[in-house]
């Protein structure tokens, strides 16, 4: 197994267990909230309760999203699984979203009916500070995991964890103030719960649905990967990088700018040297996609529409056929730069004479090549 794979598996197996942690403590907070929360009459808490519900629908949702997402490139998703993380944690955002709207909702009803209202009892109180105690340890726990593996989603269930913290700090606020002789209190802290959990979950859903749309890199990152190109030998410029996210990871795609007569092979290196670069010195970055251009496309002429070597061949042996000597050529290398055809033309040393002799020559290969609107200058080589 090839490092990166290690560190996927690492990866999966660190964001099950937590979720399976995250599970436990939410079934035990969730069963004993709602309950509490109807025995003490407490409508914040039973928000508060159906709140750690939708957490153990989130864990479920980030044990199916992991278990894929840590899967390989495959026929079917050639890029891997990543998507399946920012799928995931889009899905958790929308959830939480739907969870405030039937919170603040019941709370806001009760608001304009008064006979409604819940009297919590003191039982409440204390069912509330332990999921404080409960969710902020689970908050810090999972979090520091999700740091360490560079997890979105798992981040995402980390804050899912701290509202549940936050807001039953706000039931803990209007459990009391009901107590102490403030009858809508509870019902507003209610209200307090579901505008947080909704502010939460548009903090998930829309970055997760900006990478779903192909949302790029940050400009740091970015202007890190331009410098380890740029310092790379052969690489005069470049353009077009695009980049896209996918899960915690990240694809590049760039064109790099070398000089225009180098060999495919030395190209290919300096491509290839490029790719090894970014994967190690960019730690999101998991493919890289290089295109190596000979002169700049985004300002040079185009050269589309010119014909390829077969077809190049037959039109410079019709301009050729009756030139003495051109027919014993060895080799042609094309050249398309500007919107022509470069041609070099390469002879044995057996056909060297001289010089007034080979300048003619030339110069009457190139005067027939030109009359064709396809090709540009000749030049010819002995060797």
């Amino acid at each position: 197994m090839d490092q990166r794979a290690e560190e996927k598996q690492l990866r999966y197996q660190a964001i099950q267990r937590v979720t399976i942690v995250g599970v436990l403590v939410n079934l035990v907070l969730a069963v004993s909230k709602t309950s509490i929360g109807f025995i003490a009459q407490s409508q914040s808490l039973v928000a508060d309760g159906i709140h750690s519900l939708s957490d153990l629908l989130s864990d479920a949702l980030v044990f199916f999203a992991s278990k894929h997402a840590h899967q390989g490139p495959d026929e079917d998703h050639p890029y891997g699984h990543g998507r399946f993380e920012t799928a995931g944690t889009l899905g958790l955002g929308l959830l939480l979203a739907l969870v405030a709207i039937g919170i603040t909702w019941d709370a806001v009803e009760r608001l304009f009916s008064p006979e409604a209202l819940l009297h919590p009892k003191p039982l409440a109180l204390y069912a509330a500070l332990f999921s404080i105690l409960a969710n902020e340890w689970l908050y810090h726990y999972t979090a520091r995991v999700a740091r360490r593996i560079k997890s979105d989603l798992l981040q995402a269930n980390a804050w899912h964890h701290r509202s549940d913290a936050l807001s039953s700090i706000v039931v803990l606020v209007g459990v009391a103030g009901t107590m102490a002789g403030l009858p809508y209190l509870d019902a507003i802290a209610a209200i307090g719960v579901g505008l947080m959990i909704a502010k939460i979950g548009w903090d998930l859903s829309w970055p997760a649905f900006q990478e779903l749309v192909d949302e790029g890199l940050d400009e740091d990152r970015l202007e890190k990967i331009r410098g380890i190109i740029c310092h790379i030998g052969g690489v005069q410029d470049i353009h077009m990088l695009r980049t896209r996210r996918i899960g915690g990871e990240a694809t590049v795609d760039v064109h790099i700018l070398v000089e225009p007569w180098l060999s495919v092979s030395e190209g290919h290196m300096i491509g290839q040297t490029v790719i090894d670069r970014l994967l190690e010195g960019v730690s999101e970055v998991m493919d890289v996609t290089v295109h190596i251009d000979p002169e700049d496309d985004e300002i040079a002429i185009p050269c589309e529409g010119l014909p390829l070597r077969a077809a190049a061949e037959k039109l410079l042996e019709q301009q050729w056929t009756d030139i003495p000597g051109a027919d014993r050529r060895k080799r042609v290398v094309f050249h398309y730069l500007e919107g022509k055809i470069g041609v070099d033309v390469y002879f044995s040393l057996d056909d060297l004479a001289e010089p007034e002799i080979l300048r003619a020559f030339q110069q009457t290969l190139e005067e027939r090549a030109l009359r064709r609107p396809e090709f540009g200058a000749v030049r010819v080589y002995y060797g």
